[in-house]
């Protein structure tokens, strides 16, 4: 018995070697151009039922053929509107789309993915102002619709003092998330923000608008949303028994002065990562959620971001500041003379469920595109390549997170190994030629296999990679070897 218990020991170890040593191929399928007027690609969407890809493009949606990349059928919603974001599930197509006066509700459609019309009954249903983003629940009975509610015009400064402080907007229509009941077709609740508890630090509620709801997360047993306030440098937490906002979580500020938080802080033609005195607000674009030994866990894509018109931010100059940071933007609603903060953090971070951070890929997203040439330094003094998108898919046991590069020189999209959220690495970066600046992605399997599609606003294309994963041929062999001495150790004892 002692001799079987070793035995199985080694195999046990053998396929975990074999498990750490895997690689993973990376090919591309396809990239289709997008065209027509105002068309601008920018978020994917999969449907597994007929196998196509549908991608949102602010006059409409382009349904590509997954397997090849051919164009099925433009759908055209300019009459309606500018269409922000769709999403899938269970053969129907939800498009979000703005007012054409933008701080008056928006709407949400309902399309049959496969006779690609509007979904019989009701398929049409009122939202807020600004409808940026909308998910399904994982079990597809309700849709989460990210109302942003941005002003026309922001608020006036309020005095002279410093940091800055901005008085409320005029008209600001409210942020907030629009529930609706897919079941019964109708709106089952719109959770607003106004009130809610707060937790964490560096909130951002002095910049002249209300909280902005940018992208929202479902945990897998659906029982919480998490919605990123970009802007506020915030998550709201939405309970979804009760469909209202139980918290909002300030995200705090990250040290670039920190060993492996390095930045390049000045876009003067060459790049130069020093550690600088200067931390960052995380500001989260893209999030997304998964689940470890029954504990949920965020992934968030830490892009930053200012208001509209910029009133928000300033040369860092203007503060007093010399030399490399003398020309790094910095939020002037937070920073002071030697007390500098950047907007975006120049990473991905993982954080727990309330809001406190695991993990954070500190200067990897920079480095690894100036290592692959296609870093930009005219970004530098902004927020670095300025990671947007995230999705997780799960390969070879492993859960991968997939981060799309905004601001690179060809589009980018960098994978992490996730499975162990205290134990993170990067395994590859995507760079591929004819895309650039991916907006939106989205990760799925079909016939065994993974792909990641991604939409890219600047050279207004969509392209489709496979990603698999290949054992090292030591590990396999290794594997191989222990089952094999098992088989035989079995034998023997017969």
């Amino acid at each position: 018995m002692k001799k079987m218990t070793l035995m199985i020991g080694l195999l046990v170890s053998s396929m975990g070697v074999a498990e750490a040593a895997t690689s993973y191929q990376i090919s591309k399928e396809w990239t289709f151009s997008h065209s027509g007027s105002g068309y601008l690609s920018e978020i994917p969407a999969f449907d597994a039922m007929t196998n196509t890809l549908w991608v949102a493009g602010v006059k409409g949606v382009d349904v590509l053929n997954a397997a090849t990349g051919s164009l099925v059928q433009h759908i055209d919603t300019s009459s309606f509107g500018n269409i922000n974001s769709v999403s899938i599930s269970n053969g129907m197509a939800a498009f979000a789309i703005e007012n054409s006066a933008r701080t008056q509700p928006g709407i949400v459609q309902l399309y049959n993915t496969t006779t690609r019309s509007l979904a019989s009954g009701t398929n049409t249903f009122t939202v807020g102002a600004l409808p940026d983003m909308l998910t399904f629940t994982p079990d597809g009975s309700k849709i989460l619709v990210a109302n942003e509610g941005t002003p026309d015009v922001y608020g006036t400064r309020k005095g002279s003092t410093v940091p800055r402080v901005f008085n409320p907007a005029a008209n600001d229509p409210v942020g907030s998330v629009t529930i609706i009941d897919v079941t019964k077709r109708s709106v089952a609740a719109t959770a607003t923000l106004s009130g809610v508890p707060t937790s964490g630090s560096h909130i951002r509620n002095n910049t002249g608008m209300d909280y902005e709801p940018e992208y929202i997360a479902v945990s897998a047993d659906g029982s919480k949303a998490y919605v990123t306030l970009q802007e506020a440098n915030a998550i709201g937490i939405l309970d979804m028994n009760t469909n209202s906002f139980t918290q909002v979580v300030g995200l705090g500020a990250k040290d670039f002065s920190l060993p492996g938080n390095s930045i390049d802080p000045l876009n003067n033609g060459s790049v130069n990562f020093i550690s600088a005195n200067v931390k960052g607000l995380y500001m989260p674009d893209g999030i997304a959620t998964y689940n470890v030994a029954g504990k949920d866990y965020l992934v968030t894509a830490n892009e930053g971001d200012f208001r509209e018109d910029d009133g928000d931010r300033s040369n860092a100059s203007s503060l007093g500041a010399t030399g490399d940071l003398a020309n790094i933007r910095v939020s002037n609603t937070d920073s002071s003379a030697g007390d500098l903060y950047a907007a975006g953090a120049r990473s991905f971070s993982i954080r727990n469920a309330d809001g406190s951070l695991v993990y954070d890929s500190g200067d990897i997203l920079d480095k690894e595109a100036f290592a692959r040439g296609i870093y930009d330094d005219a970004r530098s003094r902004d927020k670095g390549v300025e990671p947007e998108g995230v999705d997780l898919f799960t390969l070879g046991g492993r859960t991968i997170a997939a981060i799309g590069l905004e601001r690179t020189l060809k589009g980018a999209v960098a994978l992490f190994d996730i499975t162990d959220p205290t134990k993170v690495s990067f395994i590859d970066m995507i760079v591929s030629d004819g895309d650039k600046a991916p907006e939106g992605l989205v990760a799925f399997e079909k016939a065994g296999q993974i792909f990641l599609a991604f939409s890219n606003e600047s050279s207004n294309t969509t392209s489709l990679f496979k990603v698999s994963a290949v054992p090292e041929p030591g590990s396999a062999a290794m594997l191989g070897m222990g089952l094999l001495s098992l088989a035989m150790l079995r034998r023997r004892q017969k």
